[in-house]
C-alpha cells in the first residue's frame, strides 16, 4: 500500500584531496558535524583522518592504502588527511573529523592522554575504521579492543580464499555477491566478535589452509560502540588489495558507514534461520497470491513486477518472532510502493492479508500513517528517527519486525521507529503468516535475505 520516505541522498561535500601530512592538519573552523559534537560544518563536507603509525611490524602496503583512501575521498566527496603523528589525537583536533581510519597500525601507538581523547571522540559519536593490522594494535587498551572487535592472533601464508558475504545490505558489502574470492593475508583472531558485533563477511576455512577459528571465522564486521560507529575489515595486507575495485568499494562503504553517510543495522545478529536465502530452492515454501510476480536474479535478489499481489510464506505461521529482511526501491524514479505483511491467515487472495493482517509500509509519497515504517493506515513511524536512518532509493535498507503477542515493533537500519499494539479483536498479530507485496506495474521493489528468529513466549 502507499507511504512516504526520505528521498534525500546521503550528504556529500566537495572533496579536497590532501597529501600525507606529518602532523595534525592546519586549523579548520566550523560548526557541529553531523556525526559527533563539535565537528566541522556540514557545508564543508565530511572529513576523515587516516592514521598509520606503527610500533611493531610495518606493512609495505601502507602508502598504497593511504593513496587509495585519498582517491576514494576525492571521488566520494570527503576530505582526507593522513598522519603518523600521534599528536593529532587531541580532543580539539579530533572534533574536525567524522571518522578516523587506523590503517595497519601496529603495537602501542597512543599514550594515555591521546587514548583518552580518542575515547571521548568515539563516545561523542565519532566514527572508526580499522583496516587489517588495526587488530594488531593496543593490546593493553581495553576500550580499543572493544572498538576494533577482536585482536590478531596469527596468520598463514598469503593465499586465495573464499569470503562468505553474510550481510549484503551494508554499504561495505552491498556490491558483492554471496561469495567473494580474493587473495590476501588472512588473520586468525584471539576471539570471535560475533556475539558483540554484526558480522558482514566471514572466511570459508575449507577454501584455504591455516584457519584456526573452527569454521566460524568473521573477517569484516561493524558495530555501534560506546556512542560511536565502528567498521573493521581484515583485508588489506597486500599492495594489490588497494588497486582492486571490489576491495576499494568495500573500504568506501565502510568509511561511508563510519562517517554517517550510509546507514546500517550493526547490532549483533544471532539465532536467525533463512526463509529466503537467495536461492531458487528457498522459494519452495513461498506462494504467489494474486496478480504479478517476483523475479529471482542471479545475485539472489527478488524484484517485484505487476500486482497487486503478495508473495507469502506458506511453510508455517509464526506467533512470536523477529523477522529481518533487506529491501530497496529499485525503480528509476524512487517512488516505488510495497510492504511487508504480518499476522494474516493463509489465503490465495492478497486482500485477505490487507483485511486481516498488518502491513509495514515501504513507499516515498504518502501521508505519515501510510509511509515507510508505518503500520499502514494505523500508526505512523517516528518520522524524525526514520528520516535520520533511511537510505535513499537505490540503496539497501534493513527492517526488523518483531512480533510478541499483540505487540509489534519495527526497526529500520538498527533504529526503532515504530511501537504498535493491536487492539482490534478482528485481527491477531500473535498467530499468522508473513509476506512481501508486489504493488503494481509501476512499482519495483527488491528484497534479499529474509530470515526469522522465533522468540520464546508471547508478550504485550
Amino acid at each position: 500500500m502507499r507511504s512516504t520516505s526520505r528521498l534525500a541522498t546521503a550528504v556529500v561535500g566537495a572533496g579536497l584531496l590532501l597529501g600525507c601530512v606529518s602532523g595534525p592538519a592546519s586549523s579548520h573552523t566550523g560548526g557541529q558535524s553531523g556525526g559527533h559534537s563539535g565537528g566541522h560544518s556540514a557545508e564543508a563536507g565530511k572529513r576523515v583522518l587516516v592514521f598509520s603509525r606503527t610500533a611493531g611490524f610495518r606493512h609495505d602496503s601502507i602508502p598504497d592504502g593511504v593513496e587509495a583512501v585519498q582517491q576514494l575521498g576525492a571521488t566520494g566527496g570527503f576530505t582526507v588527511d593522513a598522519t603518523e603523528d600521534a599528536g593529532a589525537f587531541t580532543a580539539k583536533n579530533l572534533r574536525r573529523y567524522d571518522a578516523v581510519v587506523f590503517l595497519s597500525t601496529t603495537g602501542d601507538v597512543l599514550d594515555e592522554t591521546q587514548q583518552s581523547a580518542f575515547e571521548g571522540y568515539i563516545r561523542h559519536g565519532g566514527g572508526y575504521v580499522g583496516i587489517h593490522a588495526a587488530a594488531d594494535t593496543e593490546y593493553d587498551w581495553a576500550f580499543y579492543g572493544g572498538l576494533v572487535g577482536a585482536y590478531f592472533q596469527s596468520h598463514p601464508a598469503i593465499q586465495p580464499a573464499t569470503v562468505n558475504v553474510e550481510d549484503r545490505a551494508h554499504a561495505a558489502t552491498s556490491g558483492l555477491g554471496q561469495t567473494w574470492d580474493r587473495t590476501d593475508e588472512w588473520y586468525n583472531y584471539r576471539s570471535n566478535p560475533r556475539d558483540r558485533a554484526h558480522v558482514l563477511a566471514s572466511l570459508d576455512e575449507s577454501s584455504y589452509t591455516g584457519g584456526t577459528m573452527n569454521g566460524d571465522h568473521p573477517i569484516a564486521w561493524c558495530q555501534n560502540y560506546r556512542g560511536g560507529r565502528a567498521f573493521y575489515t581484515g583485508g588489506g595486507h597486500t599492495k594489490e588489495s588497494y588497486a582492486d575495485p571490489a576491495f576499494r568499494r568495500h573500504l568506501l562503504g565502510g568509511i561511508q558507514y563510519a562517517v554517517g553517510d550510509a546507514q546500517a543495522d550493526c547490532r549483533p545478529e544471532n539465532g536467525y534461520r533463512p526463509l529466503f536465502d537467495g536461492t531458487a530452492a528457498s522459494l519452495d515454501g513461498w506462494k504467489q497470491a494474486g496478480p504479478g510476480a517476483f523475479a529471482l536474479s542471479d545475485d539472489g535478489t527478488l524484484t517485484s513486477s505487476g500486482g497487486m499481489g503478495l508473495l507469502w510464506y506458506s511453510g508455517s505461521g509464526f506467533s512470536s518472532y523477529s523477522l529481518k529482511l533487506d529491501w530497496k526501491m529499485a525503480g528509476a524514479d524512487g517512488d516505488d510502493n510495497s510492504g511487508v505483511f504480518v499476522g494474516f491467515p493463509p489465503s490465495d487472495d492478497p486482500w485477505s492479508a490487507v483485511d486481516n493482517g498488518y502491513e509495514i509500509q515501504i513507499d516515498a509519497t504518502d501521508v505519515p500513517e501510510k509511509t515507510t515504517g508505518s503500520v499502514y493506515g494505523f500508526q505512523s513511524a517516528d518520522l524524525k528517527k526514520r528520516d535520520r536512518v533511511l537510505n535513499p532509493p537505490g540503496e539497501w535498507n534493513t527492517y526488523e519486525i518483531r512480533v510478541e503477542g499483540e505487540h509489534l515493533r519495527i526497526w529500520l537500519n538498527g533504529v526503532k521507529i515504530n511501537d504498535f499494539t493491536n487492539t482490534d479483536p478482528a485481527r491477531s498479530l500473535g498467530d499468522g503468516h508473513i509476506g512481501i507485496q508486489n504493488h503494481g506495474a509501476d512499482d519495483q521493489m527488491s528484497f534479499r535475505d529474509v530470515r526469522i528468529k522465533e522468540l520464546p513466549g508471547k508478550g504485550n
